[in-house]
Order: C-alpha cells, then sequence, then structure tokens
C-alpha cells in the first residue's frame, strides 16, 4: 500500500468517525486539489435533499410557543453549517418570481397587471403574499415563541446549548474553519459550480403547507443541482489540517444540539 493511499484511508476514517453521530443530515468531505498555484482545500457539502425533518416541532402536541421557540432558533442558527432556508427566503424567492419583487397584495395585483397582462377573472386564481403568509402554521411565526422563562426546563437546556454550541462556531477565523461558506473560494475550487442554483438544497419550510412554491424555487436546481457546499477550507500549511479537524467537531457539536432539540419532544405541561 501506497504512503498516499494509506493516508487517505486514515483521513477519511477519522473524519466518518466525527461525522458518524449526526443523522438529521447526511454530509460528505471532498478534498479539492487547487490550480493556478491555490493550495488544496477541503469542502463539507450536504447530500440530504429536501425539507429538514423538524419532528415534535411540527407534528407534536407540545403548546405552540414552545415549538415555535424552538423554531426560531434552528431558523436563526443553523444557516451557520447547512446549507438550508427559511420562510423569508423562500417568501423573497417567490415575490421575485411571481409579483417582481413587491411583498403586499396590492403591490403583487398591480405587478400581475402590468408585467403579466392578467385579467381580473385570472388575478382571482392568483396567490396573494397575505395569503401565503396565512398558510404558515403558529409555530412557523416568531412573534409566538415563548420567553426562555417560560419554557420548561429541559427544553431551555436544549435552547442553550444549541446558541452556546452556534457561539463556539461563529467565533471560529474564517480561514480556519470547516463550515465558512465563501462563494469566490469555491468558484476557484470547483469549475462550473456557478451554474448550479443558488438555492440551498435543505428548507426548514413545511412542504404540506408550501408544496407549490417549493417546487417552484426548486425546479432550477432539480435540474442543474443545488448549492449543496457548507463550507471549504484552503489549507496553505500542512499544520492547518489540525485546526480543520477541530473547527470541524465544532460543526458537529453545534449540529448534534439541533438534533437533540428536534428529537426533545417535551411533555405538555
Amino acid at each position: 500500500m501506497s504512503a498516499r493511499r494509506r493516508i487517505e484511508q486514515v483521513f477519511n476514517a477519522a473524519v466518518l468517525e466525527i461525522l458518524d453521530p449526526i443523522e438529521i443530515v447526511d454530509l460528505r468531505i471532498a478534498v479539492l486539489t487547487g490550480e493556478d498555484a491555490n493550495p488544496p482545500a477541503i469542502a463539507v457539502a450536504c447530500d440530504s435533499l429536501g425539507q429538514l425533518d423538524l419532528g415534535w416541532i411540527e407534528t407534536g402536541e407540545a403548546p405552540t410557543p414552545w415549538r415555535a421557540a424552538a423554531y426560531a432558533a434552528l431558523g436563526e442558527t443553523l444557516g451557520t453549517a447547512l446549507p438550508i432556508f427559511g420562510y423569508q427566503d423562500l417568501f423573497d424567492e417567490i415575490s421575485m418570481y411571481y409579483w417582481d419583487g413587491e411583498i403586499d397584495d396590492e403591490g403583487a395585483r398591480q405587478s400581475l397587471i402590468a408585467y403579466h397582462g392578467l385579467s381580473a377573472e385570472e388575478l382571482e386564481e392568483q396567490t396573494m403574499p397575505s395569503e401565503m403568509n396565512a398558510r404558515r402554521p403558529d409555530w412557523m411565526i416568531g412573534a409566538n415563541a415563548a420567553k426562555p422563562a417560560a419554557l420548561p426546563k429541559g427544553l431551555r437546556e436544549a435552547l442553550c446549548q444549541l446558541r452556546d454550541a452556534h457561539k463556539a462556531l461563529k467565533r471560529l477565523p474564517s480561514d480556519r474553519n470547516a463550515w465558512h461558506f465563501d462563494t469566490d473560494i469555491l468558484y476557484e475550487y470547483v469549475p462550473g459550480i456557478e451554474e448550479c442554483s443558488s438555492l440551498p438544497p435543505l428548507t426548514l419550510v413545511p412542504f404540506d403547507e408550501f408544496a407549490r412554491e417549493l417546487d417552484d424555487v426548486a425546479r432550477h436546481g432539480m435540474e442543474m443541482g443545488f448549492m449543496d457546499v457548507c463550507g471549504i477550507c484552503p489549507l496553505p500549511d500542512v499544520s492547518r489540517i489540525d485546526d480543520w479537524f477541530a473547527s470541524l467537531r465544532l460543526g458537529v457539536q453545534f449540529l448534534l444540539a439541533a438534533q437533540d432539540l428536534v428529537r426533545f419532544d417535551p411533555p405538555n405541561p
């Protein structure tokens, strides 16, 4: 066995051991060869597609303020490590797609008339911004989230663990962070990836309520591929590999905190 092959085996085994506890998403690691004097780089990518399993937050019977607090925390933090989009991202995409950027019903109607030539009868069949917003379950609305003091101890602790792990990940310097996403760096190492959809492959938006909208915005990604990279980290010096592994572990700790939150399912009061 060549020395290079042995190094690859040891590296792959170490990575798999670190990633193994994560079950809410499928992740993989790719070592990229630098061109034009660029050093090698390591990318973390996501092989999962569609709605993230929200567990009790979506399907449980806990009070709405508890579920809204957990959902809001995931929406505020997960994008640091995962290629994922939330409701506001979806709304913005639909606004540009159908209403030319308008966000209220009157503006959307005028846009559909002026730019798409719709008649009054045809307008009646169109989804308006207020109707889309009204489809959100109560637990998706941040204003419904309970304050920490009003949460049960176990859920409050799970949220604290998530936020503490998120803060630790955010403190990492970008050039030593396995989870840092930089479009310019990615384009240098993966030619042609700019043809992919800019949309991430994962979403926190429930498919049951927004199937049509999710299908619309995902069409390009289904045809050309999604922007599925979690992070990319060039390694200009061999000593940086230790920093990369340390940051990989921090990101995994954060994702495990999110996983624990989704699986928590607090009992009803």
